[in-house]
């Protein structure tokens, strides 16, 4: 069994004993020295912790001050010991100083602390770090980091604000919270059911976070919530990792047309590219352009999983303009949640009314 090494807060020289020892004693520094022969400046120095005491020193206070030569030994010992350690404890702050005045210039460091990730202590920060980021080293996450700045794997809108260092870390947070979640094998052959089941809990719009995460479990899917970021703009973010499929969402927008076509939009990824292609991320960026192949068939995947085309023609033949009570009787006939129906028709015939009484919340 191991004890736990104490360190005191400062090394203590055994002159500062000396010291008490004679005050105690009512002993002037001066007459102590002429007792055991050695010069007052010799013995101040002493005092002082500017030497150190020897064999032949201890001796002579043993028979001066009746403390025994062995104890000023050890005493000594123990000083050099204590003072080395120090010495060495200072290097280990200093170093950890350096590394981690590196990492602020690749890392949001303040983006972990506000959400809980790091804050403990500069040691453990530095390791949690390198664990979000898959790393062993401070070259490690530089490298890292370089690369993903020459892959750019997602696009960017002109008016978005993005930062490439918060990108990357909360991409990076969302595989390290998937990596933790244990489940079973994925069902690639059952998404069709997983989509109508997935409907019925956004129909209801209760409890909506919770039991969708639940749902996706059963078939295998990773659904991991990762707080917002400040700079990165992210609706969603499709992955695999070990042997399951992941869908990290930030939850930007509490509204359940939003969330219905990100979950679905993410499956597309899923069941159309992740599964030929498993090294391959999707991320997906709020209001960035769709010019890429695989985004346009995400979204094309998601609208025809929320509504089907013969409900949206059974929609479009309707009555033009549509009313918020045409929407709900289409909703409430094919068991569709009136917000997901609002949110593509403001989507597809811009010219029907933002204004509506259709509720949004996501519940």
């Amino acid at each position: 069994m191991t004890t736990k090494e104490i360190l005191p807060f400062e090394a203590t020289h055994p002159g500062t004993l000396i010291l008490d020892e004679i005050k105690a004693s009512n002993i002037k520094q001066k007459d102590l020295a002429i007792e055991i022969g050695v010069l007052p400046t010799f013995l101040n120095e002493i005092i002082k912790g500017k030497r150190a005491i020897t064999a032949d020193f201890a001796i002579l206070l043993e028979k001066a001050l009746e403390i025994p030569a062995d104890f000023w030994m050890r005493f000594q010992s123990q000083y050099e010991i204590d003072k080395a350690r120090l010495k060495k404890k200072n290097i280990r702050k200093i170093e950890l100083i350096e590394t981690w005045n590196i990492i602020k210039e690749y890392v949001p460091v303040k983006c972990f602390r506000k959400h809980g990730y790091i804050g403990e202590s500069l040691e453990n920060d530095i390791s949690v770090i390198n664990d979000i980021y898959q790393v062993n080293s401070i070259d490690g996450l530089i490298n890292t980091v370089a690369e993903h700045q020459a892959l750019a794997y997602y696009r960017k809108s002109d008016k978005l604000q993005i930062d490439n260092n918060n990108m990357l870390a909360w991409s990076k947070l969302a595989e390290f919270e998937a990596a933790k979640v244990e489940l079973r094998k994925f069902a690639p052959k059952k998404i069709e059911q997983l989509k109508k089941e997935l409907q019925i809990i956004f129909f209801e719009n209760k409890d909506v976070i919770e039991k969708t995460q639940s749902k996706l479990k059963e078939y295998g899917i990773k659904l991991v919530y990762i707080p917002r970021f400040e700079k990165a703009p992210v609706d969603g973010f499709s992955f695999w990792s070990k042997s399951n499929p992941v869908i990290a969402l930030t939850l930007r927008h509490k509204r359940i047309d939003n969330f219905a076509f990100n979950i679905f939009h993410e499956l597309g990824h899923i069941e159309l590219h992740l599964q030929k292609e498993k090294k391959r991320k999707f991320l997906d960026i709020f209001g960035a352009k769709q010019n890429n192949i695989y985004e346009q068939q995400a979204n094309k995947y998601a609208q025809k999983s929320s509504i089907t085309e013969n409900q949206w023609t059974d929609l479009v033949n309707s009555d033009i303009p549509l009313t918020d009570d045409r929407i709900k009787e289409f909703a409430f006939k094919y068991r569709i949640n009136p917000a997901i129906v609002l949110g593509r028709v403001c989507h597809d015939m811009n010219y029907y009314a933002v204004k509506s009484s259709i509720d949004k919340t996501l519940n």
